[in-house]
């Protein structure tokens, strides 16, 4: 790690280092927007050459996402919230979906992942590591007995997965005409059961 530059204070780590420069990112995004926010941008905001954020993010897209998803917790809060009243895991799911959907736009980091000009990169990374370790984070705090529905640990994974999969083809292609409100929650409500009731007989 590079210790010269970042205003005269250098990071005590490389954990520190990335942090610092997802919080510059930020800054960024609210002066230019997705649109124009470049890695050279953060750089000179930093104070540190580009070749430094390089060392962490491998370019201007990279750094986005982890800018978006680092803004993830407390949106997470809202969806948690907004779906505790539900018991049915279908139902839960499929309010999700279409919670999300609603909101992701509107969102001021998260809505980085839809940017114009970054949308191609940005929505191939929705499933990225770090993009299904927070899928699985929000099954996990979903009002749902997973244990109860035979699906374990390894089947959840999977599960985030395909719902970040359906969450990138909703945003593509919402559909012609576009399925929304009552429609999408139903359409989504009935295939979502019969996978969660296929995923659990398939994992028994």
């Amino acid at each position: 790690m590079r210790t010269h530059g970042w205003g005269g204070r250098p990071p005590s780590d490389d954990a520190e280092a990335r942090d610092r420069i997802i919080v510059a990112a930020k800054a960024v995004l609210d002066r230019y927007g997705p649109e124009k926010t470049t890695l050279a941008d953060v750089a000179s905001d930093l104070g540190v050459t580009r070749q430094t954020v390089y060392r962490y993010f491998k370019n201007t897209e990279d750094l986005l996402r982890a800018a978006a998803l680092s803004s993830a917790a407390e949106f997470l809060d809202r969806l948690v919230a907004h779906v505790d009243d539900l018991d049915d895991p279908a139902d839960i799911l499929a309010e999700a979906m279409v919670w999300t959907l609603d909101r992701l736009p509107k969102e001021r980091y998260l809505g980085v992942l839809l940017a114009v000009g970054h949308d191609d990169a940005m929505v191939r990374g929705i499933t990225s590591e770090p993009a299904r370790t927070l899928g699985g984070a929000i099954l996990d705090r979903f009002p749902i007995d997973w244990s109860a529905l035979g699906i374990d640990d390894s089947d959840r994974a999977e599960l985030a997965e395909v719902m970040l999969r359906l969450l990138v083809s909703f945003v593509r292609d919402p559909g012609d005409p576009a399925r929304s409100g009552p429609d999408l929650r139903a359409f989504l409500r009935r295939w979502v059961g019969a996978m969660l009731v296929t995923g659990a007989r398939t994992g028994a």
